[in-house]
């Protein structure tokens, strides 16, 4: 099942899907989904979020940029080897074994349904700004629910509607969001920025804590990669979409919390349930404007729901075609999507769900929440593993001297982030996240057990 496999510095040898099917995203369709992804709840959360830290958290946006750019260059190389649905599943598949493949691909599979159910929730606050709910657990949960299923139903619908869809939530919430994050810059009182290094800490470690934090806003820089199957001329397409929708996605944060810092006081920054709404509201003087930003903030967490529910039903798509996910993972409907994949997720986010409003915000599921950075970044990390090994075994006679020094140092300084980033969550994070990682090795056993009897058995 596996493709030879070379890096771009190398001439690259296409990988192949078992069945061809078509491809429905071209260049603007797929540079949306990565921004769709990338700019989802956490654009409209994190101000207040990683206001304790201070301005530090100004520059962890900015390193944090930087590294999503390095990310992107590195699954737009890694994509001309192997334009295949599934990409970070795949490269560290045909790199280091079937194991590894199952890793990541577990490890993403599990940080996408923790996300979507993140991400559903967060729809909640923006709702309530919109039509009080008055603290009501209940009606909260079916609003969560809402959010969840009906970017589901787009799903099911197919990959034109995922699509489409993708394209006119992220043209909705960007433009707004870049107004917000111009005009706001005008108005910005360097009083309320508050101290650089609020938390008592070296700046190298509240750096390095708020950028661990912060990459939950930035996951979905390899969702053209991951969906690579439906990308038309993935070979060039997926790397280009990779950095157009990272470098929009970059200059909407980064302006966007500049604005926020500077227009909101840091002491009620902190407290800030929903801080661009306070942003707003502080540019217009009154509370039209916070009313406007919580529409957009609807639109664009379900948009970014809509995405992720497709990345987070391709990746074990992928992976079950190999026999290291569950067979009904590789069933694909109608209109193109695995189905089963996306019922899975649905049911899954719909129990975290249910468990938040039953248990309370600070039990298991904010448990969840905090691991994401963890098995976000185990694929980023195989990912550039695989690169560096691509890198390595190339002949002498066919690499070129400036694109292996280009490419090399693009996977080395990949690698080094997503560890710099996994080391930040802090030792809580990473321990759960291994045991959260771990727990998938009885069903990869299981599989592969199966595989060797359905051999024997022919």
């Amino acid at each position: 099942m596996t493709v030879p496999s070379t890096a771009d510095a190398t001439e690259p040898e296409p990988g192949t899907e078992p069945a061809p099917r078509r491809r429905t995203f071209g260049l603007a369709a797929a540079t949306a989904l990565v921004m769709g992804n990338i700019i989802g709840g956490g654009i409209f959360a994190l101000p207040a979020t990683v206001a304790p830290y201070g301005g530090v958290s100004l520059l962890a946006f900015v390193v944090l940029s930087v590294g999503a750019v390095l990310l992107a260059l590195l699954f737009g190389k890694l994509a001309r080897r192997s334009p295949v649905t599934g990409g970070l599943y795949v490269y560290p598949r045909d790199a280091f074994g079937p194991f590894a493949g199952f890793l990541s691909a577990w490890s993403y599979w599990t940080m996408c349904w923790v996300s979507i159910a993140a991400l559903a929730v967060a729809v909640v606050g923006y709702v309530d700004v919109l039509i009080p709910l008055h603290g009501d657990h209940t009606l909260e949960a079916v609003v969560a629910l809402v959010a969840l299923w009906l970017p589901a139903a787009a799903n099911f619908a197919g990959t034109r509607w995922v699509g489409t869809v993708q394209v006119v939530s992220t043209v909705l919430k960007f433009v707004p969001l870049l107004l917000v994050a111009t005009i706001g810059l005008f108005f910005i009182d360097t009083d309320n920025y508050g101290p650089f290094n609020a938390t008592g800490d070296s700046v190298p470690g509240a750096l390095a804590a708020a950028a661990a934090l912060l990459l939950y806003s930035f996951l979905g820089v390899e969702s053209a990669a991951v969906s690579a199957g439906e990308v038309r001329d993935p070979e060039r397409n997926v790397g280009r979409a990779s950095v157009l929708g990272t470098l929009a996605s970059a200059l909407v944060y980064i302006l966007g919390i500049v604005a926020v810092f500077g227009l909101v006081p840091h002491d009620k920054l902190v407290d800030s349930g929903a801080p661009f709404a306070d942003a707003v509201n502080t540019i217009t003087g009154g509370t039209w404007g916070g009313t406007a930003i919580a529409l957009v903030a609807v639109a664009s967490i379900t948009g970014c729901l809509n995405g992720w529910i497709l990345m987070a039903a391709q990746m074990p798509y992928a992976a079950a075609r190999d026999g290291l996910f569950p067979a009904p993972f590789a069933k694909v409907g109608k209109g193109g999507v695995p189905g089963f994949g996306v019922w899975a997720v649905a049911v899954l986010g719909t129990l975290l769900i249910a468990l938040n409003y039953t248990a309370g915000p600070d039990t298991t599921f904010r448990v969840l929440v905090l691991i994401t950075t963890f098995t976000g970044c185990v694929p980023y990390l195989l990912s550039a593993a695989a690169q560096l090994y691509w890198l390595a075994q190339g002949s002498r006679e066919r690499i070129r001297p400036a694109g292996l020094t280009r490419d090399l140092i693009v996977a080395a300084l990949s690698f080094a982030f997503s560890f710099w980033l996994i080391a930040g969550a802090g030792y809580a994070a990473v321990y759960q996240g291994v045991l959260f990682l771990f727990a998938g090795i009885p069903v990869y056993v299981w599989l592969r057990g199966r595989q060797r009897t359905a051999g024997i058995e022919a």
